[in-house]
């Protein structure tokens, strides 16, 4: 533990220039009693680190120093592609990984691309979360992305959307994707000893119970995720829209649907032409008469919906619901 505490600190002075103590003791999460004993220590190994006095001050090393430990251990490594994302890499139990890492490829690098890199980290930032939308919590990712680094098979119980809405699933984890602030996870259904080879895609958030285990899984030689994912995605929204319907716009509304979280409505009314009076009529996809309507009544008179009747009949209903709950007295 101290000899990685000795290593940070000879990095970050190398890569930062100047630290004080209690900078280097924020780093590492040390008391400043541990900074005094560790640069002591480098000092004694030979290390040209000294102390400029002053409240300008601070610890640095001899002017052209540059130590080559910046070799990257199996989980710095394994962390690498979440540098740069905090969130994901904090959810995944792996920010020590990451920082460390990160530490690493900035002590490898000449001066000018370190700081031509710390430009870029604080001038671009990636934030996954949606709007108006905080990110899923999912109490067992690290678990999960525990087994998918070492191909081991987990116990679940998985909440579903049909019934029996709890069921007991044996599997085999192939991948995690992050989309939108949720984790998903890609895994085959293991019976027994044998996996049925057949990838689904479970969301980690609704895995109530986990239980790792020692059984490793042999993960198809073919299968990539980035691939998987998007056919996942392009079969999603084939199977998503079983209908459509036809919808009137309001002038008003048609200028504000770029400000509207409605991609769909969206799409079709920049593919109509407007009439004279700056009103659209716009085919739109849907996914069933029940989501459609519980999503265009929100718009009120600002749309209204010319087809098919069965919708037409059920924003009625909706709309005659709320008349009757308001009309009653508290």
């Amino acid at each position: 533990m101290r000899s990685s505490r000795l290593l940070s600190i000879l990095l970050l002075l190398q890569t930062r220039q100047q630290l004080t103590a209690r900078e280097l003791a924020g780093e590492l999460e040390v008391s400043l009693r541990t900074i005094y004993r560790d640069v002591e220590a480098l000092a004694a190994a030979g290390v040209p680190v000294y102390a400029d006095q002053g409240r300008a001050g601070g610890y640095r090393l001899i002017d052209g120093y540059r130590t080559r430990l910046t070799g990257l251990n199996e989980q710095e490594a394994a962390a690498l592609f979440l540098v740069g994302m905090p969130g994901a890499a904090a959810a995944l139990g792996l920010t020590a990984e990451t920082s460390a890492a990160e530490l690493k490829l900035l002590a490898a690098l000449a001066p000018d691309q370190r700081d031509r890199a710390g430009r870029l980290k604080n001038r671009f930032h990636l934030d996954l979360p949606a709007w108006y939308r905080e990110a899923e919590d999912a109490p067992h990712l690290a678990a999960v992305a525990e087994a998918v680094l070492h191909d081991r098979r987990i116990t679940v119980l998985y909440r579903r959307w049909e019934a029996p809405r709890e069921v007991e699933r044996v599997l085999d984890p192939y991948g995690l994707v992050l989309k939108n602030g949720s984790w998903y996870v890609v895994a085959a259904s293991s019976a027994g000893k044998s996996s049925s080879g057949t990838a689904r895609t479970y969301r980690v958030s609704n895995i109530l119970e986990l239980t790792p285990t020692e059984e490793e899984f042999a993960r198809p030689r073919r299968f990539e995720l980035a691939t998987y994912w998007q056919e996942h995605l392009d079969d999603f929204e084939q199977r998503r829209f079983t209908g459509e319907c036809v919808v009137r716009v309001s002038a008003g509304l048609a200028r504000r649907l770029k400000d509207l979280s409605f991609p769909v409505l969206l799409k079709a009314v920049e593919a109509a032409v407007p009439d004279d009076d700056g009103t659209v009529t716009a085919v739109v996809p849907i996914e069933s008469v029940g989501n459609a309507a519980t999503q265009l009544i929100r718009f009120g008179d600002q749309l209204e919906v010319l087809e098919p009747p069965e919708l037409r009949d059920e924003l009625q209903r909706l709309a005659r619901s709320v008349v009757s709950l308001y009309e009653q007295p508290l």
